[in-house]
């Protein structure tokens, strides 16, 4: 018999679950109603009492972005303030999300970056959470560092800057500034080959601009999109490897994602590509510091007059005379914070209103049509195996139900269903409460969902084989 987590076990039961089973945060300090689903409001379209959801916050996310939460279906509440309770969907920026900060009430969590390290991300689609993040969103930003970056790696205007507070110091600067300058000599960046490695929204945009200031152009990407490709510009010689993109280049710019693990991309700038290099190469690095082999580079950077510039902390480069090193500077402008605030907030409304899935590093993509008048929009999380979605409809049709139009999509493990279902003289709540209880429990689904403009309720969780609502 199927257990419930209900107004009368949960508190006893919540000790053994958390000592027995690894799941999200039971969340003690909030009040248990606001656990539970208020059915009723599902079987009276004309006089529900309208509910809001809940967005957590956690990092300072721009106020700008988070407009576009409305204030009449939206409660936005930052971490530390008191009771932000049952959260149904959390954004974040650089903040490490624990586990135990997640609720079981959250549906989605959006990453206000490209970024996703500091989520547990396999962890969320084991347990039916889709994790967003905001491509594209701070690529200006990011290019235009990478554009200052080759500057600053052809001439070195940051010694030149610093001997002339020494010189200023000693009341020397103009009597010495003639004659110093010979010492901070450099290069124009025009008629030069730059590779750009990764060519999705950062490396295309700083193509394209290198393109307009004169330089020469050389790509890899083995997963170019067809929508990345048309953003390049004419000329660009495309290769196909990293080293025989390098070996001719005056400038690189890394642009991948890091991907820890077997076949990931840590370290994938070694020795074996460093070698590949022009001895007066620059390399800039604002895409992750652990691409780089810092003792490969080190190497480099000792042995010839090449340059590493990153926006990245080094322990073994930061004070190196060819090293520029930044605080991490790539997507800190105020532009940039307002924009993959405000694509964050666009991104989780789109989900939690009609179950659109856009920019999710562990979802299917998903684009779902409107919802047929007198329809009740559906969503099912489960393991993507065989049988799965029939076992779904079964339940539908044994209660009666017609399914009007239904969406399904797997990615991974995950799979994800969109079925809308016809109303039409069906007002029995119990009844209707009672399918979503059989399908959340099937075997294998992790949750389920009600799209009906109550906001936040409708949800419906397997945790661990305890009905949770």
């Amino acid at each position: 018999m199927l257990g419930r987590i209900s107004a009368s076990n949960i508190r006893r039961q919540a000790a053994a679950v958390r000592k027995n089973v690894r799941v999200f945060s039971d969340a003690p300090n909030v009040e248990l109603e606001n656990y539970r689903s208020e059915w009723k409001t599902y079987g009276d379209i004309e006089n529900y009492t309208p509910g809001k959801f809940t967005i957590q916050t956690f990092n300072k996310i721009s106020p700008k972005g988070l407009t576009r939460f409305g204030s009449d279906e939206y409660n936005v509440r930052a971490t530390g303030e008191d009771k932000v309770g049952n959260s149904h969907a959390v954004l974040l920026r650089s903040h490490k999300l624990q586990e135990s900060e997640i609720m079981h009430t959250v549906r989605a969590i959006a990453r206000c970056g490209a970024g996703t390290n500091n989520v547990p991300v396999a962890r969320c689609s084991e347990l039916g959470i889709p994790v967003f993040n905001t491509p594209g969103a701070n690529a200006n930003a990011v290019k235009e560092l990478v554009l200052a970056g080759m500057f600053l790696g052809s001439r070195r205007v940051i010694d030149g800057i610093n001997h002339m507070k020494d010189l200023g110091s000693q009341g020397l600067a103009k009597e010495r500034v003639e004659k110093d300058k010979s010492m901070f000599g450099g290069r124009e960046i025009m008629g030069k080959t730059l590779a750009v490695i990764g060519l999705g929204h950062i490396g295309a945009s700083t193509a394209r601009d290198a393109a307009a200031l004169g330089m020469n152009l050389v790509g890899y990407d083995p997963g170019l999109s067809i929508d990345s490709a048309l953003k390049l510009p004419d000329g660009i010689e495309l290769k196909d490897s990293i080293g025989a993109a390098v070996s001719s280049a005056d400038y690189i710019s890394i642009n991948i994602p890091y991907i820890k693990g077997e076949n990931g991309t840590h370290g994938i700038i070694g020795k074996d590509i460093i070698d590949h290099f022009k001895s007066d190469a620059v390399f800039l690095n604002f895409a992750r510091g652990e691409l780089v082999d810092s003792e490969a580079m080190k190497e480099f950077l000792d042995n010839g007059d090449g340059r590493y510039v990153s926006d990245f902390p080094d322990d073994l480069l930061w004070d190196h005379k060819n090293a520029v090193i930044f605080p991490h500077l790539g997507a800190s402008t105020e532009e940039a914070e307002d924009a993959a605030a405000a694509m964050a907030a666009e991104t989780i409304k789109c989900y939690l209103e009609n179950g659109t899935i856009k920019n999710s590093v562990n979802f299917p993509a998903t684009s779902v049509p409107d919802r047929h008048e007198g329809s009740i929009r559906m969503t099912v999380i489960n393991k993507n195996k065989p049988g799965m979605l029939a076992s779904i409809t079964e339940i539908f049709a044994e209660s009666g139900l017609n399914v009007l139009q239904q969406v399904n999509q797997s990615r991974g493990d995950v799979a994800y269903n969109v079925l809308d279902i016809d109303t039409t003289g069906s007002s029995d709540v119990i009844s209707f409460k009672k399918v979503q209880e059989k399908i959340t429990m099937l075997e294998g689904v992790m949750s389920s969902r009600i799209l009906y403009g109550v906001p936040g309720s409708g949800y419906a969780k397997n945790v661990e084989g305890k009905y949770f609502v």
